[in-house]
C-alpha cells in the first residue's frame, strides 16, 4: 500500500519541483553548448566571426619567427662543425708532431721550388676533387645514378673499375706538354669517381656528406702538414707496408660477400678493419704520396724527370676519397646509434 502511494506522490512532488529545475537552469549559462543539432552553415559562419582580420599576418609572422629560428640553428651547427674539424685539424698536427715528426728538415725548410711543386698538386687535387662532387651532384638530379642501379650491378662494378683504371693510367701516361689529352683523361678519371660516390650522395644527408667532407679535409690537411715539414725521405719507406695494408683492406671490405650471415662477430670484425683500419692506411698514403711529391719536385729541379702535377695529385684525390667514404660511413653508424 505505501507503495503504490509512494508512486502516486512521485509525479506532484516532481512538478512541485519542476519550476525550481526551470527557473535555475534559465539563470544558469550554458557551459558548452551542444552542436548536435546545429546546421553546417551556422558553425562556418560562427567559425568565420572569430576568426580575427589579421589571421594571415599572424600566421606569415609565425613562419617568419620559425624560419628564422631555424637559420639560427643551421648556423649554430655549421659553427659547430668548423669548430670540431679545426680541433680535429689540430689535434692530428700536434698527436702526428709528437709521434712521428720529431725530426725535421734539415736543409733549413722547404725550398721555394718544391713549395711550388707542391703548391700546384694541391690545387689540381681541390679541383678534381670539385669536379667529382659536381659530377656526383649533377648525376644525382639527373637520375643517372639510379639509372645504373637499376641495370646490372657487376656490369657497371666491372666495367667502372676498368674504366677508371684506363684513364688513370692514360693520364699518368700522357706527356704533360699535351695539355688537351692530358686533362681530358683526368677529368674522364674525376668523372668515373663521381660515378662510384654518387650512390652515397644520393641516400645520404647533405649535413652529414659536409661534416665527412670537412673531417676528411681536416685529416688529410694536418698529415700533408706533416709530410711537408719532416725530414726528407723520411716516410719513403712506408710504401711495401702500406701496400700490405690495403690489401688486406680490401680482402676485408669482400669478407661479406664470401662470409655467411651467422658469422657476426667475424663481419664485425672485418667491417671494423674496413673501416678503421682503411683510415689508418690511406693516412698513411697521404703522408707517402706527399713525401713522394717533394722527392720528385728535386727529381724534376735537376732535370731527371718532368713536372706533372696532374699525375701526381691522382695519388691524393684517391686518398681522399677513400678516407672521405669511411668517415662518411663511421658518421652513418654513430647517427643509427643515437636514434
Amino acid at each position: 500500500m505505501s507503495f503504490t502511494i509512494t508512486l502516486r506522490q512521485g509525479p506532484a512532488r516532481l512538478a512541485t519541483k519542476l519550476p525550481q529545475v526551470a527557473i535555475r537552469a534559465f539563470h544558469k549559462p550554458a557551459t558548452k553548448p551542444s552542436t548536435f543539432f546545429t546546421s553546417r552553415s551556422a558553425i562556418a559562419s560562427s567559425t568565420l566571426r572569430a576568426t580575427p582580420k589579421n589571421a594571415f599576418a599572424r600566421s606569415r609572422s609565425y613562419y617568419q619567427q620559425s624560419s628564422s629560428q631555424s637559420q639560427t640553428v643551421d648556423q649554430g651547427s655549421l659553427t659547430r662543425r668548423l669548430l670540431t674539424a679545426g680541433a680535429i685539424f689540430g689535434g692530428t698536427v700536434v698527436a702526428i708532431n709528437v709521434v712521428f715528426n720529431r725530426e725535421t728538415r734539415e736543409d733549413g725548410g722547404m725550398p721555394a721550388f718544391e713549395r711550388s711543386y707542391l703548391n700546384s698538386t694541391f690545387l689540381h687535387t681541390g679541383l678534381g676533387v670539385g669536379i667529382i662532387g659536381l659530377t656526383a651532384r649533377q648525376m644525382v638530379q639527373t637520375g643517372f645514378v639510379y639509372r645504373l642501379m637499376v641495370t646490372n650491378p657487376w656490369a657497371i662494378a666491372i666495367g667502372g673499375l676498368a674504366l677508371s683504371f684506363g684513364t688513370m693510367i692514360g693520364a699518368r701516361a700522357v706527356d704533360p706538354d699535351n695539355y688537351i689529352p692530358k686533362y681530358a683523361l683526368w677529368t674522364a678519371f674525376n668523372a668515373t669517381q663521381a660515378a662510384f660516390i654518387a650512390p652515397l650522395i644520393a641516400f645520404v644527408p647533405g649535413a652529414l656528406i659536409a661534416r665527412a667532407g670537412l673531417y676528411t679535409v681536416a685529416m688529410m690537411g694536418s698529415i700533408s702538414f706533416v709530410g711537408a715539414t719532416a725530414k726528407q725521405e723520411k716516410y719513403m719507406y712506408l710504401g711495401g707496408p702500406l701496400l700490405a695494408g690495403a690489401a688486406l683492406v680490401a680482402v676485408s671490405g669482400l669478407a661479406p660477400l664470401v662470409l655467411p650471415a651467422t658469422a657476426v662477430r667475424t663481419l664485425a670484425l672485418t667491417e671494423k678493419m674496413w673501416l678503421y683500419g682503411g683510415l689508418a692506411v690511406f693516412g698513411g698514403f697521404t703522408l707517402y704520396d706527399v713525401q713522394k711529391i717533394l722527392y720528385h719536385a728535386r727529381l724534376a729541379e735537376r732535370g731527371v724527370i718532368r713536372q706533372d702535377p696532374v699525375s701526381e695529385s691522382i695519388s691524393l684525390e684517391l686518398d681522399f676519397l677513400n678516407i672521405f667514404i669511411r668517415m662518411v660511413q663511421i658518421l652513418m653508424l654513430q647517427q643509427g646509434r643515437r636514434k
